[in-house]
């Protein structure tokens, strides 16, 4: 049988990126990684699904956010504000789950490998072309300096599952 993984203690490597270049070149090396039968992951989630969760939330600041993120509790949103600037320059722990969301976060669909890298790619042009329009539901409106701060330490923590056989 198939067994979760302990996020909080799998095996991560430390990535740090200082800009959207940066990222950018670290998601395509994956790809090409995954093109050539090398690319493995080390928690519970899919190459695809940790592309597109990096992409989603980057996405839902130009496309707005979905219904159900709409508003958070308030306890969360003052976590957030008092948060936001060590959420933008340190690193994101690993094994957070949102409380009372089913999947623990959002933006988790299934998907291959390729179609969540290129839609990871997309969505950092996207971040790097302009701020978001749409304010954070638990942030607020953020700058597009915030908001790359912010999605870099994500696509860190995230991006850190995938490795190179």
């Amino acid at each position: 049988t198939w067994a979760m993984i302990d996020t909080k203690t799998a095996q991560t490597r430390i990535l740090r990126f200082n800009s959207i270049a940066e990222a950018k070149a670290e998601v395509q090396r994956l790809l090409d990684a995954d093109r050539s039968g090398r690319l493995i992951a080390n928690g519970n989630w899919t190459p695809g699904q940790i592309f597109g969760h990096c992409a989603s939330w980057i996405d839902w600041g130009y496309t707005g956010y979905p219904p159900s993120m709409s508003n958070p509790p308030w306890f969360v949103k003052l976590f957030c504000r008092i948060m936001k600037r060590s959420m933008m320059t340190k690193p994101m722990g690993k094994g957070f789950r949102m409380p009372k969301v089913e999947a623990g976060t959002y933006g988790t669909e299934p998907m291959a490998t390729q179609d969540g890298g290129s839609k990871l790619l997309g969505a950092l042009a996207k971040l790097e072309a302009g701020a978001p329009k749409f304010p954070s539901p638990a942030m607020g409106a953020l700058t597009q300096q915030e908001a790359t701060m912010m999605h870099l330490r994500h696509c860190e923590l995230h991006l850190g599952f995938l490795d190179l056989k």
